[in-house]
């Protein structure tokens, strides 16, 4: 459903939020450890989520990564990683699919699209970040 650069950056920002408490900064090392992800691929998508302003990047030696001081929804960091058309976009790629002017698949899929969108838009990170804390959930095998 999501790409993988997506799915490292939804586990990136559960994982902070879990931390959020401590006020400490996470490194890249320590990050990577706690997801289990690549170092340089992570690196990256530190980076695309520090420009869309959804994370702080602190340099220096004892530098790192928090969040702002904000709620953040599921659906601010799918679109800052993969843009906004897995929610908005016709599902067979068609520029002009709508209810006027529909794809063939278009009736079966709005619905199911528009309730991810509905889903994503209303969870907020700190939603989904107590399942973690309490160690029912679980961000790598």
């Amino acid at each position: 459903m999501f790409s993988k650069a997506c799915e490292y950056a939804l586990k990136i920002m559960i994982y902070l939020n879990s931390k959020r408490e401590e006020n400490d900064l996470a490194g890249l090392k320590v990050i990577t450890k706690a997801i289990d992800s690549p170092e340089a691929y992570t690196a990256k998508i530190l980076q695309q989520l520090v420009r869309s302003k959804l994370l702080i990047s602190v340099r220096g030696p004892s530098g790192g990564f928090k969040l702002p001081d904000k709620p953040i929804t599921l659906i601010e960091i799918v679109v800052a990683i993969d843009g906004d058309s897995l929610v908005n976009s016709c599902v067979l790629g068609l520029e002009e699919c709508s209810s006027e002017h529909p794809c063939p698949v278009h009736n079966k899929f709005v619905s199911a699209r528009d309730y991810l969108k509905g889903v994503l838009t209303t969870t907020k990170l700190s939603d989904v970040t107590p399942g973690l804390d309490e160690g029912i959930s679980f961000l790598k095998m």
